[in-house]
């Protein structure tokens, strides 16, 4: 069975910064892409950012992109999701996720969660 932990996130003021982890175990996660992806009261999951196996390709959503840094250790099996200029936008409870490839999704192994949520 392979499990994702999120921690991270919490109360965080607009303009400010926060770092998520996820660990990973019951996977060989050095060989699987790996994402963050959000969702904000009532809208739907959306993509925020992936990174490939050896971290040499990452991709983000055009609404992060500049803000947001995601990388990865292999060593540890965790990914992070550095956020940076926090906007009260970015508020949502943020998934990690696994890939099936080695370069991006489909993304099929989730964790439970974690909320940010950014304040004025």
């Amino acid at each position: 069975q392979v499990w994702l932990v999120e921690s991270g996130g919490g109360l965080v003021q607009a303009g400010g910064s926060t770092r998520l982890s996820c660990a990973v175990s019951g996977r060989t996660f050095s060989s699987f892409a790996s994402g963050w992806f959000r969702q904000a009261p009532g809208k739907e999951r959306e993509f925020v950012a992936d990174i490939s196996w050896s971290g040499a390709s990452t991709k983000y959503a055009d609404s992060v992109k500049g803000r947001f840094i995601i990388s990865r250790d292999n060593a540890q099996n965790t990914v992070y999701l550095q956020m940076n200029s926090l906007e009260l936008e970015d508020t949502g409870v943020y998934f990690c996720a696994l890939g099936r490839t080695r370069w991006s999704g489909p993304y099929d192994t989730w964790g439970q969660g974690t909320q940010v949520t950014v304040s004025s």
